[in-house]
């Protein structure tokens, strides 16, 4: 299951989910957005970083890190990482905070003496997931981090439960995109089943809340094939647009020549892109397999 990215996806559609997860937040939480950033010499990929507004003055950069899988010197490179770019960023921020987020207890690194002032201070922050709570009782978007650590046996169950309170809880808007999360989780979670079964489990339509649901809430005209391949294209580019900036003549032709089907899996997976060097990596491969 891929966690990395599904963590990435959540902290972007809610860059105040790390800070429900800790006691003292920050006044301008709201403010804060969330990205990756690479710090060179030598090169190290942080994870996550949520950045204050720049507009404001210097604040706290919180680091974060999802850890799925043991790690015996985790702490030794999240640290690293954490002070050199700290370092080298030092007229932005007043501080820095490291969260470091868990399945469980039973994955952290073992010998943690060496770091014992910084885990055992008010800087780093260690969450379990398994000890948050009853994932009913808690905030839907932390829910979701929960739902990711559960027995494939409870998965189904939990997930209709969310996807209830979803419907319940929160604005059109803000469901459209927890469905979408929720959704996104059991399909990595179930990699052997199929979309129908998936579907099935969960009660709904995996393809209404993605590029056609889209297209359909925005009153646009669906009777004809080509004219829903024009509107999935176009909201395929803006989707680009609104991640990575302006594309080029050279980058929007070749989307827009692509088929429906493609498009809806480009819309999915342009969620994992770092880069748009990783969509022109992932179009290369596209066009390759069609011809």
């Amino acid at each position: 299951m891929r966690r990395d990215s599904i963590f990435y996806k959540l902290f972007q559609q809610s860059p105040t989910l790390l800070f429900e997860l800790l006691t003292n937040s920050p006044t301008n939480a709201d403010a804060y957005r969330f990205d990756s950033v690479a710090v060179k010499e030598p090169k190290f990929e942080i994870d996550g970083v949520f950045l204050p507004p720049e507009n404001a003055s210097p604040g706290i950069v919180y680091f974060c890190e999802v850890q799925f899988q043991k790690d015996e010197q985790l702490y030794e490179r999240v640290f690293a990482e954490s002070s050199l770019y700290f370092y080298r960023n030092r007229a932005r921020f007043s501080d820095w905070q490291a969260v470091i987020i868990y399945p469980s207890r039973s994955l952290e690194q073992i010998d943690i003496n060496p770091h014992r002032s910084l885990l055992n201070g008010e800087q780093v922050h260690r969450i379990y997931l398994d000890e948050l709570g009853d994932i009913r009782q808690l905030p839907l978007w932390v829910a979701l981090m929960v739902l990711t650590t559960l027995d494939d046996e409870l998965a189904p169950e939990e997930a209709r439960y969310l996807l209830t309170r979803t419907s319940q809880e929160v604005s059109e808007e803000a469901s459209r995109a927890i469905i979408e999360m929720l959704t996104t989780i059991m399909v990595y979670k179930f990699e052997t089943l199929t979309r129908t079964e998936v579907e099935s489990m969960l009660g709904i339509t995996l393809k209404e809340t993605r590029v056609y649901r889209e297209i359909k809430e925005e009153g646009r005209e669906e009777g004809r094939e080509e004219g829903r391949q024009q509107e999935a294209a176009n909201l395929v580019i803006r989707l680009l647009t609104k991640r990575f900036g302006e594309l080029s003549v050279e980058m929007r032709s070749p989307i827009l020549g692509l088929p429906l089907p493609v498009l809806e899996d480009l819309s999915e997976a342009l969620l994992d892109f770092a880069s748009l060097a990783d969509f022109s990596v992932w179009l290369e491969a596209s066009l390759s397999s069609e011809s």
